[in-house]
């Protein structure tokens, strides 16, 4: 083994581009998986059998290259560094995508008024709820937002309601409401080419 890597002919193939491939390939599968793993968790089951598909496919071919080079330590490393990578890839794309609806819950025992005036002003629908806290009365404020527009209301509650306490929550599905105008959820192109079948 140490010959064919320190000899007078070097292969290039075996320990540079089929590692680079191993790698690379490691990195697409992974990154298929997660994404995958994502629209099913969003209710996306019609493109999940096609991401499915190529995951494997790719997946499938890559081990066959690395049983083909049992003696090849550069395939094992690069097989754990496409792994690795493409874990991180994968999760990046899903942060990038943002898919999917979350509920905010604001509980403030301070005046609001400016704080729902804003979220109205972009479109998110409220729902607003009077409620009894440890220490008195407090307003408890309802949205449903789409998940890439989380951090633009987050920074809406610490302008008009600094003290108010929040938290974020995701849910899978909603009927009717008010919503950001032009959201569709961020899945409108998706729903279009996989339409979800309606319950009976």
């Amino acid at each position: 083994m140490l010959e064919s890597i320190v000899g007078d002919h070097f292969d290039y193939n075996a320990w540079i581009i089929l590692p680079l491939i191993i790698f690379f390939s490691r990195i697409c599968d992974v990154s298929l998986g997660t994404i995958r793993h994502v629209f099913i968790s969003k209710g996306f089951r019609k493109i999940v059998p096609v991401l499915g598909f190529f995951e494997v496919l790719i997946w499938i071919i890559v081990v066959a290259q690395v049983m083909k080079n049992l003696n090849n330590w550069a395939c094992y490393l690069a097989w754990a560094g496409g792994f690795a990578t493409g874990t991180f890839v994968g999760l990046w794309i899903e942060e990038k995508l943002a898919l999917g609806l979350q509920v905010i819950r604001i509980i403030t025992n301070q005046n609001c008024d400016e704080l729902m005036a804003a979220l109205k002003q972009e479109n998110h629908g409220i729902t607003v709820v009077d409620a009894q806290g440890a220490i008195g009365p407090v307003k408890m404020i309802f949205t449903i937002i789409k998940r890439k527009n989380v951090k633009d209301v987050a920074l809406m509650i610490r302008k008009y309601n600094p003290t108010a306490f929040y938290s974020v929550e995701e849910i899978k599905n909603t009927s009717q409401g008010v919503f950001t105008e032009n959201s569709n959820y961020g899945f409108n192109s998706i729903r279009q080419m996989f339409p979800s079948r309606k319950g009976k």
